[in-house]
């Protein structure tokens, strides 16, 4: 089907969403990074369109609480359900994906109904945000597609399978042949033929593309964060404020613990057990230092016993997962976010450091390695887990010494965020996305339906 595509009067346009995964309440994620990203694209597209969304049922109830705490215009939400016999798919490690497949299907025959009252302009496949999963809408529904932004293709290093058990190991290897078969579905492969962009998030995904379809790949990353938060992360920093709380806040600057923060869950694929062996070597050489780590999950144990290993539980802490409020105050009174993940396609909470004007040291590698540029933080590219937290610890002792770069670092960190993550501003790049694969100029039809109700669409018109 072409993609050509008419307005034939100035108005909205109607786009069907696909968000398996969509969900915040009471203002903060519930559900993880795919669950905010259907929500904040979902809005951000309700900016300048009327949309109707598909979302699973499960996600019904944290939705219309967060509508009703805050509403939101231009959507309808549309609830989607597979029978209760599958519902136990969930339990298991990749059973959410394959369930999340089925529901595809399923999601299609309410997309093909609803396509007959509504006459959709576009639909949009946002979440799962993978690479590899097939979109049946996109595959068979008349309309023009757009895909992303996903991600999927990066992984682990091989030689650093051997910081994960045994069971994560299996997994990793049975998530990349599940990958491998998934691709050569041929509903996948047709979706990804109609689609008019492919959005990725990391240049891992990017690759993995045919080369007859790369013209259609867009980077576009997964995170964003909203204008409210980014003038609440802002807030004062440790460097400028001693109302963190902490005694040692309220020190000079010369005499205050030099904080590295963690924040995620504890997974083999986070590679915190590097980030561990990183500080520890850097720990040897100073004893104004702290390392921080908030989180939970299976790895608790071994890191634990890591930590005793190594002889530093005096200035290593595990920290339970807390609220995001309380996060982001451990956030702003930090001097450096260390996150070592292995194998993350997005990385939210590296946006957040940023956001909150602290620098990154980070492995160049999928989402991370795109946020984080020379400028805002330390990449650096893993070889052997040995060479990686030697890496991480000459890193931190680059900012340690140098504390003028550790400001910034930390200044053009928060000034990535400004110019490049704010969601308003990924908005209007999805806003530009659409015209030009839609083939239309969306702003003066907006500008035109505004003006006849006085008033505006699009910010900065």
């Amino acid at each position: 089907m072409s993609l050509n595509f008419e307005l034939n009067h100035p108005r909205k346009l109607r786009v069907l969403a696909c968000a398996y995964a969509c969900l915040l309440e009471s203002g903060s994620p519930i559900s993880g990074g795919e669950a905010t990203l259907g929500w904040n694209l979902t809005g951000q597209l309700a900016r300048f369109h009327d949309v109707w969304v598909l979302t699973a049922t499960s996600n019904r109830q944290g939705i219309e609480a967060e509508l009703k705490r805050r509403p939101v215009a231009n959507v309808k939400f549309c609830f989607v359900d597979l029978p209760g016999w599958m519902a136990p798919l969930l339990r298991f490690p990749g059973g959410v994906q394959l369930y999340a497949y089925f529901w595809q299907i399923r999601a299609y025959f309410a997309a093909r109904n609803l396509h007959r009252q509504v006459k959709f302009d576009a639909f949009h496949h946002i979440t799962f945000a993978n690479d590899w999963m097939a979109s049946y809408i996109g595959a068979l529904l008349p309309v023009p597609y757009l895909r992303g932004p996903g991600g999927g293709a990066h992984r682990t290093p091989e030689g650093f399978l051997r910081e994960y058990s045994a069971g994560a190991r299996f997994w990793e290897r049975f998530r990349s042949f599940g990958q491998w078969i998934l691709r050569k579905d041929p509903f996948y492969l047709r979706s990804q033929r109609r689609a008019g962009v492919i959005l990725l998030c990391n240049r891992e995904a990017a690759d993995a593309v045919p080369k007859s379809l790369r013209h259609k790949v867009q980077l576009f990353p997964v995170n964003g964060i909203s204008a409210d938060d980014l003038a609440i992360i802002g807030g004062e920093n440790k460097s400028q404020s001693q109302c963190s709380g902490s005694a040692h806040d309220a020190q000079p600057s010369s005499q205050r613990l030099f904080d590295v923060l963690y924040a995620g869950k504890l997974l083999g694929l986070k590679g915190v057990a590097l980030g561990i062996r990183g500080f520890a070597l850097f720990a040897r050489r100073h004893s104004d230092v702290r390392f921080s780590l908030v989180g939970d999950g299976p790895e608790r144990p071994r890191l634990e016993a890591l930590i005793q290993e190594l002889g530093i539980g005096n200035c290593v802490f595990l920290k339970k997962w807390m609220p995001r409020s309380e996060l982001l105050v451990v956030m702003r009174t930090s001097d450096v976010f260390l996150f070592p993940s292995l194998r993350d396609g997005g990385g939210a909470v590296v946006v957040e450091a940023m956001a909150a004007g602290k620098p990154v040291i980070c492995m160049d590698l999928a989402g991370p390695g795109l946020h984080v540029t020379e400028s805002c933080g330390i990449k650096i590219t893993p070889q052997t887990p040995g060479q990686t937290a030697q890496g991480i610890a000459d890193a931190l002792e680059r900012l340690y010494q140098d504390r003028g770069l550790l400001a910034r670092m930390g200044k053009a960190a928060r000034q990535r965020v400004e110019d490049a993550y704010v969601l308003d501003k990924l908005g209007d790049r999805l806003l530009g996305i659409y015209e030009s694969v839609l083939r239309v100029n969306l702003r003066d039809a907006l500008k035109e339906s505004a003006s006849d109700r006085g008033g505006s669409f699009v910010k900065g018109s």
